[in-house]
């Protein structure tokens, strides 16, 4: 916290008088040292008298209840002080404020009103978000090309996000001509700074050879950056590259541990491959009853194949206990969601039902899809 107020300062105070600076340093030094309240005394003699860099440090210390309890309206009025005088990071703080709602009404147009004075001034920051809002139509009237001006703006200060949206842009051909090259360029510099989409999108560019020569092994550098920071559809992908021996040695017990990972963020490819995994005991040791918790999960998100190996479990009795009802349900749904052969599979169950656990399989059917999948038992 410490290091934005400082950056804000600095370039507003070029040629102070000397006793303000003298005034303003001792409430930095009083800051750094935790004494909030005699930083902010320092800073609201200065801010009361009109010093910019000052009323932005004011407010910032309402934002984070320091030296002071926390109050937003507070800050609110000292950022607008602040902005009004041309302060960057105090238009850019407004805009975030008026962005999200905090301490003011929620007002996109007056968010991007805010933003695009700092982003004049050349804050990185406010042109990569007034790029969002241009791209997303937020508070001005949508425009790619304008999106595309204001993220190439940031990204040329090296800030990741305009980097990165950048990047998307040249891959959708949004605001400017597709070029995958040029997205891929995009992405490498925000990947180089360790921004995590940006590298699980150069994994993909590289596995498919969009941009830049196929290269798996590349690949699963890119997606493993990515997959050690969190990101689920790397991990998931880097699963895939152990799984089929792509770019790096073929290892299932590996492919494992990266299918588990996005498995438990939710990616429904993951649940249903782990599920795969364990019914085959490729990797691991065979384990229907863990086939079956996965593929649970894959279809209770809406995936029709795992709707149907859940259905064929049931039927067989693996890793639960035989129930064509449960069968009967879901080869019905599957089959709903387009799943070739799931209607037979449902066939096949009615001739082991009565019609009344026909017409209460169809019923449990029909709740859980429904719910959207939250009441499936």
């Amino acid at each position: 916290m410490t290091k934005r107020i400082r950056c804000a300062v600095v370039a507003l105070m070029l040629m102070p008088a000397i006793g303000t600076a003298q005034d303003f340093n001792a409430g930095l030094t009083a800051f750094d040292a935790g004494d909030y309240a005699t930083a902010l005394q320092e800073w609201r003699t200065l801010a009361e008298q009109g010093d910019a860099a000052a009323q932005y440090n004011v407010g910032f210390m309402y934002d984070n209840g320091e030296g002071v309890l926390k109050d937003n309206a507070e800050a609110v009025l000292w950022y607008r002080m602040a902005a009004e005088q041309g302060h960057a990071m105090a238009q850019y703080t407004l805009g975030r404020r008026y962005k999200n709602g905090e301490g003011v009404l929620k007002d996109d147009a007056e968010a991007a009103r805010w933003y695009r004075m700092a982003a004049e001034q050349g804050d990185a920051g406010s042109q990569n978000i007034l790029g969002v809002m241009y791209a997303n139509g937020e508070g001005v009237l949508k425009d790619d090309a304008e999106a595309v001006r204001w993220y190439r703006m940031a990204a040329e200060q090296g800030n990741t996000l305009a980097q990165y949206n950048l990047g998307l842009m040249y891959a959708d051909g949004e605001g400017v001509l597709k070029d995958d090259t040029e997205a891929a360029r995009w992405y490498r510099m925000a990947a180089e700074q360790g921004h995590a989409g940006s590298q699980n999108n150069l994994g993909v560019m590289y596995k498919n050879g969009e941009g830049v020569l196929k290269d798996n092994a590349e690949a699963v550098r890119w997606y493993r950056m990515a997959a050690k920071q969190g990101v689920a559809r790397a991990q998931f992908s880097l699963g895939v590259m152990y799984y089929y021996g792509e770019g790096v040695l073929k290892d299932n017990a590996e492919a494992v541990r990266w299918y588990r990972m996005a498995a438990k963020q939710g990616v429904v490819e993951a649940q249903s491959n782990l599920a795969l995994i364990y019914y085959n005991g490729e990797g691991i040791l065979k384990n229907d009853a863990e086939a079956v918790r996965w593929y649970r999960m894959a279809a209770e998100q809406g995936d029709a194949t795992a709707q149907f190996n859940l259905g064929v479990m049931y039927a067989n009795g693996e890793g639960v206990l035989k129930d064509m009802s449960s069968t009967h349900m879901w080869s019905n749904i599957a089959s709903a969601n387009g799943y070739e052969g799931a209607a037979k599979n449902r066939e096949r169950a009615e001739g082991e039902m009565t019609s009344e656990q026909i017409a209460e399989a169809t019923r449990r059917a029909r709740v859980c899809m429904s719910s959207g999948y939250g009441d499936c038992d």
